[in-house]
């Protein structure tokens, strides 16, 4: 069946209320850059979510699992498919003890407020990440010194057969923007935080401190998908960037920050095709100066 015949399937097979057609993925994405996807899914439960791969996998309809967007440039043709959000509903958060549960679809905002309200530290560098708890365990996500490999005891993923696993912070193979579950083809589903007791005072002003300081160093004003590179053995992304007189570059509306080198932003009605272009001349010109190929951190879909 073609994909609008497999649309109306779904309506057979998924509460209604969770199916959209044709939604722009600007709207899905912190860059504000993306065409249409075919058909966006917002499973209301994790049977509901089960249920949508299994249904992709046994058509053979190309799917993606989305957060909030905040680490993903989508092509301005859109996406050919479909897209299954689980930012909007599956997002629970409870306390247990020193332990923090929370689901995928999370913020980590409401992970460390949440954190905050109980006085548990140990989480403060992650209340100014824009993603979701199911990306950061992903990509191990990290800022200030801390990153999720210091404070995940499990995770809960969905594996391409549909089974539900339980993996501990060992089994996760947890590295540099890197995990099992992106070579395993994984989907988080939950994770396990464990943190310590703390000053409710101290924590909420560490807090404070971190976010004061990316305000201060990184263009939080403008749309973007956060550091679009890596950082490079031995080298600061960044850095590289700016010493390379790249520095508020632009290409259309696709610029690199003038607040922060490693930023690409949307100065205002970026194309995919313009941030792409500039990614890859950052690329030749910091390889040909200082022979680093800078790999982005960024996702594409397209």
């Amino acid at each position: 069946m073609d994909i609008n015949q497999f649309g109306q399937f779904l309506l057979t097979k998924l509460p209604q209320n969770t199916i959209y057609f044709n939604e722009e993925m600007k709207n899905y994405t912190t860059f504000k850059i993306g065409g249409p996807v075919d058909i966006l899914l917002k499973p209301d439960s994790i049977e509901n979510l089960a249920q949508s791969i299994k249904l992709c996998r046994e058509h053979k309809v190309p799917y993606y699992i989305l957060g909030n967007g905040s680490n993903l440039l989508v092509a301005d043709e859109g996406f050919r498919g479909v897209v299954i959000q689980i930012y909007n509903n599956l997002n629970e958060i409870k306390v247990e003890g020193n332990k923090v549960i929370a689901q995928a679809g999370a913020l980590l905002s409401k992970v460390a407020t949440k954190a905050l309200e109980h006085s548990l530290t140990g989480f403060e560098f992650a209340h100014g990440i824009p993603g979701t708890l199911g990306g950061a365990v992903v990509m191990n996500a990290g800022a200030y010194d801390g990153e999720m490999k210091q404070v995940l005891i499990s995770c809960d993923v969905l594996d391409p057969e549909g089974n539900v696993l339980t993996l501990s912070n060992k089994e996760l193979e947890l590295g540099y923007r890197t995990s099992i579950i992106q070579r395993k083809n994984y989907i988080v589903l939950a994770a396990t935080i464990g943190l310590k007791e703390g000053n409710k005072e101290e924590i909420a002003a560490y807090m404070k401190e971190l976010m004061a300081r990316r305000k201060e160093k990184q263009p939080l004003d403008k749309p973007s998908a956060g550091s679009t590179f890596k950082r490079p053995e031995g080298h600061f992304a960044g850095k590289l960037i700016m010493d390379s007189g790249l520095k508020g570059y632009q290409i259309g509306g696709a610029m690199i920050s003038d607040k922060h080198s490693g930023f690409v932003i949307n100065n205002g009605g970026a194309t995919f095709k313009e941030v792409v272009a500039l990614i890859k001349h950052v690329q030749e010109v910091v390889q040909e100066k200082y022979q680093v190929l800078l790999e982005p951190e960024v996702k594409i879909l397209k």
